[in-house]
Formats: C-alpha cells, sequence, structure tokens
C-alpha cells in the first residue's frame, strides 16, 4: 500500500470509528458484534482499536459471500437505486438534507413487506395499542 493510500485509508477508518462511536452513545446502544464485509474501511487498525476499547467482536463475513450480510447489501442496493443514482448532489449540505429525507420516508412512511407492507409507523401504532387482528398474515 503506498504512502497516500495508506494515509487516505486510516483516515476513513477513523472516520468510521467516530462514527460508530457518536451513533452508539447517541442510541446508548452496545452491541456485542458488528457483522461487516471486509473492505478496508472495516480491515483496518482504528476500526480494530475501537471495537477492542468498547469490547465488540468484529466478525467479518466470508470473501465472496455478501449473501451472509444479506440485510445490509439488500438495504445498499435499495439506497443507491432510490437515493444515491436518483440525484446529482452539488454540495455536501445538499447530501445530507437529501439522505435524510430519504432515511425518515424509509424508516418511518414507506410500507415495507416484512411488516405485513404497513408503513413501520402504522406497524408501531398497531403493535403498542395491542391490535386484535394481527397486521402480519399468518
Amino acid at each position: 500500500m503506498t504512502g497516500a493510500s495508506a494515509s487516505t485509508s486510516w483516515r476513513t477508518q477513523s472516520s468510521i470509528a467516530r462514527s460508530l462511536r457518536t451513533v452508539d452513545v447517541a442510541e446508548k446502544l452496545i452491541p456485542a458484534e458488528r457483522i461487516t464485509d471486509n473492505g478496508p474501511e472495516f480491515a483496518g487498525r482504528a476500526l480494530d482499536a475501537w471495537a477492542y476499547a468498547q469490547g465488540i467482536r468484529l466478525h467479518f463475513i466470508e470473501l465472496g459471500k455478501p449473501n451472509q450480510n444479506a440485510y445490509v447489501e439488500r438495504f445498499n442496493g435499495r439506497f443507491r437505486d432510490e437515493c444515491l443514482d436518483e440525484h446529482w448532489f452539488l454540495s455536501l449540505a445538499q447530501t445530507r438534507q437529501i439522505v435524510e429525507a430519504w432515511r425518515l420516508d424509509y424508516n418511518a412512511v414507506r410500507p415495507h413487506s416484512s411488516l405485513g407492507n404497513v408503513s413501520p409507523t402504522e406497524f408501531e401504532n398497531c403493535t403498542r395499542d395491542r391490535a386484535p387482528n394481527p397486521i402480519l398474515p399468518s
């Protein structure tokens, strides 16, 4: 690895570790394990050091086996198709705004087949009220 790419890789790894730390602190959730692919941004020393300090085991899927992390692969494909490929981003601020709008729609408004084709918000409301008729098919 060249000096420039090693430096870039370290910055990317540090950025990922910092982002994960921010999410974990905000959500107050510290998982026992993180499953990732074998990309250089996940297979580096910065993320390894962060995971060790947090007491989190890193689990890497087998090379060439994206189906071992199918949920993330499906989500990434959907995000790429429905958000990233649909826009021409001109600034970081605009990118954040568009991605946040897509995230809110995905997490609250759009129907999900795994929830019986209702939105997460509707599903939450039904389960909170303990609806007498289940909305998921048997």
